[in-house]
């Protein structure tokens, strides 16, 4: 504004003498001049008040200056206007509305899917009066890929269908618990295991298999039961009719012929003499990759003969010692199958665990385990295994909870994580492969 001033006296002093006191003719030079300072001062007024705008509010995110602005923001960033929020605009024509610049593109809402109890029946004969909502939140239009629809509906189905009745299986000590039907085209009532609370694992078990792409365990979800274990979270297990309730009869020494054998690879029906079993070669593998990760011994190695036993393993019974030297003997247990599917195991009954030493793995779960599949070790090399699993094991809220949130789960995937390495350090040093096993 000095700069200016020193501008405006010549001016004004000049046109002061353009009227003088007594009459005088003006020469053209004059006139000149004095048509530029008038418009000097003239033009120099209306840049001043260009660049003076007025701010004002229409709104609680939304500011205009001379109704020439929508930046998104809040009144308070626009208390004192400063060069990183006053945007200046030229205006090269004459305009009746000027054009609306954003200077911000919000995030679209995603907008929360409403969780409704599922439909159940008139029926007065169920352990329920009022059944809960369910547990499983899936928020987006399709679940994770690792989930099929039929292990949502299941899920789903056990967390919050009506129970009917609690029947007491021959084959279990575990009670079931039957369901009425969530939907129509489903024959059969869906039926639970109800395990202890301290059972879990078998939740994380059904997670981690899927994220694996295995798909040999049950559908497994955490239910609040009030007439159950005083309505602590405990998990319910699928159970299906199907199941073959006799075990595969495998002695260690059978298990291991059997895997040198390669029974059943590429449908290849083995030789009599061979000591084979129904069971596909490759099953083998997946279960011996699944039991390491989770450290569950009761199937490939039930007289923990491969590690340190500790009281909770349940492995303190008398003569285990002699067991383990005549290991040869030792049969396979919980190996489980379906009647019309004889080939492919069911993972069922996954006791493991997650508070034993990395210094103390069960490494006779790998014996004899020359492949791997090439499905799970990939995801395990991925560097996304801690991303699938909390995305799978967030949707049983109740699970997540009972685990203590975030971080809870946190910790039990940094076992996980830990032991894969160990795999793949085993795996890269005894020569084991990835292989296809889609067959």
């Amino acid at each position: 504004m000095a700069r200016k001033s020193r501008f405006y006296r010549p001016c004004v002093f000049f046109l002061s003498g353009l009227w003088p006191r007594r009459r005088c003719i003006l020469p053209k030079r004059t006139l000149t001049a004095a048509l530029v300072c008038a418009l000097y001062v003239f033009f120099t007024q209306v840049d001043l008040s260009l660049r003076s705008p007025t701010w004002t509010t229409t709104g609680r995110n939304q500011v205009t200056a001379r109704g020439a602005l929508d930046l998104g923001l809040s009144n308070e960033d626009l208390a004192v206007p400063s060069r990183s929020n006053v945007v200046y605009i030229t205006l090269r024509s004459k305009r009746l509305k000027p054009a609306n610049i954003r200077g911000t593109v919000r995030p679209k809402l995603r907008r929360k899917v409403r969780r409704t109890a599922l439909p159940h029946s008139n029926s007065q004969t169920g352990s329920e009066t009022d059944p809960p909502m369910s547990s499983i939140r899936i928020y987006s239009r399709t679940p994770p890929p690792w989930l099929s629809a039929h292990d949502v509906g299941t899920m789903r189905a056990l967390a919050g269908a009506k129970v009917l009745r609690v029947e007491q299986p021959q084959e279990t000590s575990w009670p079931l618990l039957v369901f009425e039907r969530t939907r129509l085209e489903e024959p059969n009532a869906v039926c639970g295991l109800a395990l202890g609370p301290m059972d879990s694992v078998e939740v994380f078990a059904f997670h981690l298999d899927r994220v694996l792409g295995l798909n040999r365990t049950l559908t497994a979800v955490s239910r609040k039961l009030a007439f159950l274990h005083d309505g602590q979270p405990s998990p319910v297990v699928a159970w299906e009719a199907s199941l073959d309730p006799a075990d595969v009869s495998l002695t260690w020494a059978e298990y291991q012929r059997s895997l040198k054998q390669r029974c059943w690879v590429h449908n290849v029906a083995p030789k009599p003499e061979s000591g084979c079993s129904v069971v596909h070669h490759y099953e083998w593998s997946k279960l011996a990759l699944f039991d390491f990760l989770l450290q569950i011994h009761k199937r490939l190695d039930p007289s923990c003969c491969g590690f340190k036993s500790r009281q909770q393993d349940g492995c303190h019974e008398p003569g285990r010692h002699f067991k383990c030297i005549q290991r040869e003997g030792i049969r396979l247990a919980n190996i489980v199958r379906r009647r019309h599917d004889p080939r492919h195991l069911v993972l069922a009954v996954n006791k493991g665990y997650f508070d034993r030493n990395e210094d103390n793995l069960d490494f006779r779960l790998l014996e004899g385990i020359k492949e791997l599949p090439v499905n799970a070790v990939s995801v395990l090399m991925s560097g996304r295994l801690r991303e699938k699993l909390l995305q799978s094991l967030f949707l049983d809220q109740t699970y997540w909870e009972s685990q203590g949130g975030r971080s809870g789960v946190d910790k039990l995937i940094d076992v996980i994580e830990r032991r894969a390495q160990v795999l793949l350090t085993y795996a890269n040093a005894h020569g084991v492969h990835a292989v296809d096993m889609s067959e």
